[in-house]
């Protein structure tokens, strides 16, 4: 498996669509293997059968109840994604927690059983919670910025960000996220790249999908975008659809967009993960810019934030790192694909003149991944432009 550009994670999404054509009978030997091999060792350890037995039982209950949660998810309308791969690793990381718990099993099997039975069942409550509510606990971030390139009678200009869609089939986050735009009131409507999820990026009925949704959206300067990864968005089938809902894709170009009477220089790079070529287009669309007019930047990764820091853009807006999508209390995410891992994980950054925000996004990894956030709600961004005030 050769890996995929720069980026390894996406090798891994590779990896986990395969057992999701594994059949049922093909995958249910493990199970079996390790809450037979857990209750053995327990009744080992312990010298006491019913200890045994009690984790052998105990785990596949849960590899039922498991099994049960993750296969609902589709027939909720909560996410579409393949059961068997987040099942296995649910299935292995009991089974770890059981061997984990032994050491001490031997001195008080009583009470290491319970506080084993104890974090089982809060792993089952992180399961539902991360799978049928936080993917749904959309949230809208909002960031103000200032400008000397524009005049103190200047009016304010807004622009909505929206990243990393991820559209399997409409889900009440999406069907939900029009009204939460509209209610925002832009004056320019951003889409950073990854439209489908990767796991359907030329499925018709989620094209259909995607075009129902970008055609509720609305902005008085319009609807811009670029592409996300190209192992994700494919350019010659999305092209169609965007084309309809009047988006404009900007690939290696910019335009100049008048707002509120006021000049935006609008750039959209496609995301090669070349820095150094990047760099060169940027620089070149970044020339003709007017002196009066905030330079902005829109790209799927953050990584060109470096080069675009020196350039002097006024302000990035990028996606891609989902914010990790599961993050750590006090640590945050844990895998960001980001060339510079957590440099630029998620929120606002500056260096310089330059804004940069991280948008967490709205959807999931694709493949075989777990459709699932924690402490990591998905996310719109509202960021706000107004001249700078000047001192007396």
């Amino acid at each position: 498996m050769k890996w995929l550009g720069e980026n390894p994670f996406h090798t891994l999404l590779l990896w986990t669509a395969r057992p999701a054509d594994w059949a049922v009978w093909q995958i249910a030997p493990l199970p079996l293997v390790t809450a037979a091999l857990s209750g053995w060792l327990w009744a080992r350890v312990t010298g006491q059968p019913g200890a045994g037995w009690g984790v052998a039982l105990g785990l596949l209950a849960l590899a039922l109840a498991d099994w049960a949660l993750l296969a609902a998810l589709p027939r909720q309308g909560l996410s579409f994604g393949a059961v068997q791969p987040p099942w296995l690793g649910l299935v292995v990381l009991r089974g770890l927690l059981a061997l984990l718990a032994l050491p001490l099993a031997a001195r008080w099997p009583g009470p290491n059983l319970a506080l084993l039975a104890l974090v089982q069942i809060l792993l089952s409550i992180v399961a539902w919670y991360g799978t049928h509510v936080e993917p749904f606990r959309l949230q809208t971030s909002h960031l103000e910025i200032q400008t000397a390139r524009w005049s103190n009678s200047s009016s304010p200009v807004r622009i909505v960000q929206i990243s990393d869609l991820h559209i399997e089939r409409l889900t009440r986050r999406e069907r939900a996220l029009p009204a939460l735009v509209e209610a925002l009131q832009p004056d320019l409507i951003a889409l950073t790249g990854d439209f489908l999820s990767t796991s359907y990026r030329d499925d018709p009925r989620a094209l259909a999908d995607l075009s129902w949704l970008l055609g509720q959206l609305r902005a008085p300067a319009g609807l811009w975008a670029v592409w996300g990864t190209a192992e994700v968005d494919l350019p010659p089938v999305l092209r169609p659809v965007l084309e309809e809902a009047g988006v404009v894709v900007l690939e290696d170009e910019a335009r100049e967009v008048e707002v509120r009477g006021q000049r935006l220089w609008l750039m959209g790079l496609r995301c090669l993960r070349q820095p150094e070529q990047e760099s060169r287009t940027l620089a070149r669309l970044l020339s003709p810019a007017p002196a009066d007019a905030v330079t902005v930047l829109l790209y799927h990764v953050p990584d060109l934030m470096p080069q675009a820091a020196a350039l002097g853009v006024d302000l990035c807006l990028t996606g891609h790192t989902h914010g990790g999508q599961w993050r750590l209390p006090g640590f945050g995410a844990l895998l960001t694909s980001s060339r510079y891992w957590k440099r630029y994980e998620a929120g606002h950054y500056r260096q310089g003149r330059t804004h940069l925000y991280v948008s967490r996004g709205l959807g999931l990894e694709g493949f075989g991944t777990p459709r699932a956030r924690f402490f990591c709600p998905p996310e719109l961004v509202a960021v706000t432009i107004r001249a700078a005030e000047k001192r007396s």
